[in-house]
């Protein structure tokens, strides 16, 4: 089992940065890609942006590239978000995901079996 815990949200204003971090314990190591997705309220949950874990090729939402950066570290126990830029429109309840079967579509929701609780991203214009 992978256990996720994110953090790192906040308030800011357009324009400005925030960086969410994704503890991951237990067997993150059975992970084979992990992601961010958001839901804003009345709206449907979506994929802002996922890695593979081993080091391979990232998805970015068409919405997001060039503002965020997914990222994590060398231990693959730590995820993060770089989110730059930001837009009234990038608020949202942000939650880590991981995936422990292999799939191609590490942007659908569905192909990721763990979930953090989210962490509350605010941008105010």
């Amino acid at each position: 089992q992978v256990h996720l815990v994110e953090s790192g949200g906040g308030s800011v204003q357009a324009g400005g940065s925030l960086r969410l971090s994704c503890v991951a314990s237990g067997q993150p190591y059975l992970s084979y890609f992990m992601g961010w997705f958001r839901q804003a309220p009345g709206k449907e949950r979506e994929g802002v942006a996922a890695i593979y874990t081993n080091g391979g090729s990232t998805y970015y939402a068409d919405s997001v590239k060039g503002r965020f950066t997914i990222s994590q570290d060398n231990a693959k126990i730590t995820l993060y978000l770089q989110m730059n830029s930001l837009k009234p429109e990038d608020t949202g309840m942000y939650y880590c995901a991981a995936g422990t079967v292999p799939s191609r579509r590490i942007d659908w929701a569905g192909e990721y079996n763990y979930w953090g609780q989210g962490t509350q991203v605010t941008v105010s214009s």
